[in-house]
């Protein structure tokens, strides 16, 4: 695509917020490596800060304008090629906006994207869990010749940042992941389990919280019917309305200090996957700040 050099969240009637008197900043992370099926996610960020320029700033559910919050957006930051020389670099500009105390919003990029910003945010609040949105457990070892692959997110934060995290709408995972899960005695939320018309599986999945948490959403997590424009799309998977009531209730009983929202590959000449994609980050701002 043709990028701009500098595209900021949120519609274009309002100027950018800067960063001293934000309490969001926007960290978008282009950065794909080695994926596993559909291509086109290091791309995601700017297609996903372009749709939010067409967005209404009333959330129609608080009627809160988020645009009031103050939302900072940084330029794109394009990793290394070496996915663990990249790791360090998205830890380090993650850590650079944590330690301002700002709420962090990182846009991906494939889901190896989460890795940085995890380690960056238990840096500062080691008692912090994850809470993942997926349709992969993406807890493999090692994928595509690195252990630093989108399918290998989970296993890198349990395995070497050491926190606890807690999965939801999982469809899909190997054998090895199984075996892996059974060991650690992870216990996924199955997108089978979910039930549409029965809200009691959030307030499980929030008991199983910390009282800070990281919140990383992979796209694939939501139906493809909602977002169809993802690398890996998984059939079977959460609604929009169930991922804002989840997004809803873990901002009102926990403390969200950052989140990420990662895993877009555009549809050409189709629009709803990454205007949905901002759509959920502007529901993150008005629930979790």
């Amino acid at each position: 695509m043709k990028r701009k050099k500098y595209i900021y969240f949120g519609s274009n009637e309002v100027a950018p917020g800067n960063l001293a008197d934000s309490k969001v900043v926007v960290l978008p992370l282009c950065y794909e490596n080695a994926p596993s099926y559909g291509v086109g996610s290091k791309d995601g960020p700017y297609h996903i800060l372009e749709a939010s320029m067409q967005l209404e700033s009333m959330d129609e559910e608080t009627l809160i304008n988020w645009e009031d919050i103050g939302i900072h957006t940084l330029k794109p930051l394009l990793p290394s090629n070496d996915p663990e020389k990249a790791v360090k670099e998205m830890e380090k500009a993650a850590l650079a906006v944590l330690k301002k105390n700002k709420f962090l919003l990182s846009l991906g990029g494939d889901h190896a994207i989460t890795i940085g910003p995890v380690m960056a945010a238990a840096r500062i609040y080691p008692d912090i869990g994850v809470l993942q949105v997926d349709a992969h457990l993406d807890l493999r070892n090692s994928w595509n010749g690195s252990n630093y692959n989108h399918a290998c997110v989970m296993r890198r934060i349990v395995d070497d940042v050491k926190i606890p995290v807690t999965q939801v709408g999982i469809r899909s995972f190997s054998p090895e992941e199984f075996e892996y899960i059974k060991k650690k005695k992870l216990k996924p939320f199955y997108a089978h389990n979910i039930s549409p018309s029965d809200d009691s599986w959030i307030d499980k999945v929030i008991k199983t919280l910390p009282e800070r948490v990281y919140m990383t959403i992979d796209l694939d997590g939501l139906d493809p019917s909602v977002i169809p424009g993802t690398g890996t799309p998984e059939p079977g998977g959460l609604s929009y309305r169930q991922l804002v009531k989840l997004i809803k209730a873990v901002g009102e009983k926990r403390k969200v200090i950052a989140a990420d929202i990662n895993e877009l590959s555009k549809i050409e000449g189709f629009n709803v996957s990454e205007f949905t994609a901002a759509k959920i980050a502007t529901k993150i701002f008005v629930y979790c700040l």
